[in-house]
């Protein structure tokens, strides 16, 4: 995949945990500019006190600790019930680590040294997927919202504009478009832009051209 928006990564905090304190600091302070939180840790008692009492969106962990072993960190941690996605680092390509972190179902493993971009394209391919599946949740309760303060003909109406949005997040189409592809009286749908564009949900830009305000959404 080439020109992965790293952007995504700011939304999401990452424990980290490499008992190697010169890479633990250098991996850190490279990350911080990327992500939300670094929560960088040398044992796996540091990492379970970060687990149990901070937001953790992505574990990334070294296999061999000092005295400790990653994967028996991750079992333990999937036998609390935590789940949480999972990057290991490891200087070892010893094929039973490898099988161990299969049956683990970690998401991906990087052979040391950790090259940079390979660790950021890595923590994109993993966190993407939770990024779109709360844009469906997202769609989903936008759905839910308008639902709860119109009728059913008018939510078919904002099913068919959310569904045409372009990347801008702006829909074009007239009363009469609209309702050559929707059965519905052009009074009941004046009234529902009307009823959007008063709580800020669909701002006119120019003629026949809307933008859905997603943000808007949230102070209903």
């Amino acid at each position: 995949m080439n020109n992965r928006d790293l952007n995504i990564l700011q939304q999401f905090n990452i424990l980290y945990l490499e008992d190697d304190v010169s890479l633990l600091k250098h991996t850190k302070d490279v990350l911080e500019d990327f992500v939300n939180n670094i929560y960088a840790v040398k044992t796996s008692n540091e990492a379970m006190d970060i687990l149990l009492n901070k937001k953790v969106d992505i574990i990334i962990s070294d296999i061999l600790l000092e005295d400790e072993n990653g994967i028996d960190f991750l079992k333990h941690i999937k036998q609390k019930n935590i789940t949480i996605p999972t990057i290991l680092t490891t200087a070892h390509t010893d094929t039973k680590y490898l099988l161990e972190a299969i049956k683990l179902k970690v998401e991906n493993y990087i052979v040391k040294p950790i090259n940079i971009k390979e660790l950021l394209n890595s923590l994109h391919d993993v966190l993407l997927p939770i990024v779109q599946q709360k844009e469906i949740q997202k769609n989903s309760n936008v759905i839910r919202t308008i639902s709860a303060i119109t009728d059913s003909k008018q939510v078919d109406i904002v099913k068919f504009i959310i569904n045409n949005l372009d990347n801008e997040n702006q829909f074009t189409a007239s009363y009469s478009d609209i309702m050559e592809e929707i059965s519905i009286s052009k009074p009941t749908l004046i009234k529902l832009f009307k009823e959007l564009a008063e709580k800020n949900i669909l701002v006119k830009v120019q003629h026949k051209t809307y933008r859905f305000n997603e943000s808007a959404l949230e102070h209903i």
